[in-house]
């Protein structure tokens, strides 16, 4: 569904503008590229969460808390 949406404001703004659309099929792969590493620290740092979590509940787990 976002696809879809996406696609249809795409083909609005190139009836509106097209060197605007242009540009931003052009734009896009680069800011894609340039937020990539951003988004893979992110999944490092939720990684090191769910281990310290992980850690800190394994007591409980042990001695078989159960929610």
């Amino acid at each position: 569904m976002k696809l879809l949406l996406l696609i249809v404001c795409w083909c609005i703004l190139a009836l509106l503008c097209w060197p605007l659309a242009i540009l931003a099929v052009v734009l896009f792969p680069l800011f894609w590229l340039v937020l990539l590493p951003f988004r893979l620290v992110g999944i490092v740092i939720e990684a090191i969460f769910a281990l310290i979590r992980a850690i800190l509940f394994l007591p409980a787990r042990l001695l078989g808390f159960r929610r």
